[in-house]
């Protein structure tokens, strides 16, 4: 049981988008409100929770109503709606939450402005995608059986506004919610601060900001459970517990560069770069908090484990092929 921590949570974008659903304010609070008791789950066995969550759908939908405005502003409000849909949803429950506009340092040359990953955005059909791609100069990939927006995905390098969340932390406040979507991604230039084109992938800043607060755990919600080997095959098995540099060796995720593959990497890099000895992380599924903090579901990725890896016993039930902003 991980219990009296510091702990880093991060949540998908989509767990504010039930499938099915408009992306309206109505519809992402309805699924904030059942998606906050996980985390007061986490809060419960006597943790120090900060939240961050992603903002695939959200960004993507404010980009097609405002073609005119960046993906740093965008990414900027973004974490303003969904702080405010969160901040209500906790504060219905009796959680006091704060959530703080973020902004993410990136590297100006980074490799990743080159070659866009990361999906933003509702899924089309192919020769819709094909215009939207020759009409409005999108790049566009296949996800799953469709096709999505793609825009660059620069790695994090520093949180800016890192003291306010300490310092909330320090006062003890109930809740803090902060690096939404990975932070609106912002670089120096010339010793200014300006706002570039991209979406900071969130499970990156989330590690990069429990490495930076002090926290020994990083827990990574999905809609989909732990990390499986072979998964939806009859002989698939998740993993229990594993070591970072056994998910290195087998290059566990990287079949899934729009979904897993960010998490499992956010994993590793959490657990191998920690200052904190004992530092953990998790990932799992977001209904199934309670028994993540008890080590009953999901997958906890720490060093020392016997033999690299634990598996649970049940295989996976066959799982069709889905578009990856479903396990975003």
């Amino acid at each position: 049981m991980q219990t009296g921590q510091r702990v880093v949570v991060a949540v998908g974008g989509n767990a504010l988008q039930r499938r099915g659903d408009r992306l309206t304010i109505e519809n992402m609070l309805k699924a904030a409100k059942q998606m906050a008791p996980a985390i007061m789950a986490i809060q419960a066995a006597g943790n120090e929770v900060v939240l961050t969550h992603g903002n695939g759908p959200q960004v993507g939908e404010l980009a097609l109503e405002r073609s005119c405005a960046g993906f740093d502003v965008l990414g900027a409000e973004s974490q303003g709606q969904i702080g405010y849909v969160l901040c209500q949803a906790f504060q219905s429950l009796g959680v006091d939450a704060a959530a703080i506009v973020t902004q993410t340092l990136v590297d100006a040359a980074d490799p990743a402005f080159s070659a866009p990953s990361k999906f933003v955005g509702p899924v089309y059909g192919f020769k819709e995608a094909e215009a939207l791609a020759k009409g409005l100069d999108w790049t566009v990939k296949q996800d799953g059986e469709y096709y999505r927006r793609v825009v660059a995905s620069p790695k994090p390098q520093a949180i800016l506004q890192l003291d306010a969340v300490t310092a909330l932390l320090d006062a003890k406040y109930p809740l803090v919610i902060a690096a939404g979507g990975g932070g609106a991604p912002v670089s120096r230039v010339f010793g200014d601060i300006v706002g570039v084109e991209g979406v900071v992938d969130k499970d990156g800043t989330a590690s990069l900001m429990a490495r930076s607060i002090g926290a020994q755990g990083l827990i990574i919600l999905t809609d989909g459970g732990g990390i499986w080997e072979k998964f939806g095959k009859p002989d698939g098995r998740e993993m229990r517990v594993v070591t970072p540099q056994y998910l290195r060796a087998r290059k566990s995720g990287q079949k899934f560069p729009g979904s897993m593959g960010p998490k499992v990497a956010a994993a590793i890099e959490f657990v191998m770069e920690s200052p904190e000895p004992g530092a953990w992380a998790i990932i799992g599924d977001l209904n199934d908090a309670a028994e993540l903090m008890g080590g009953t579901k999901g997958t906890l990725i720490k060093q020392d484990v016997p033999e690299d890896v634990v598996w649970y016993d049940a295989a996976p039930p066959a799982a069709e092929p889905e578009p990856e902003e479903e396990k975003a």
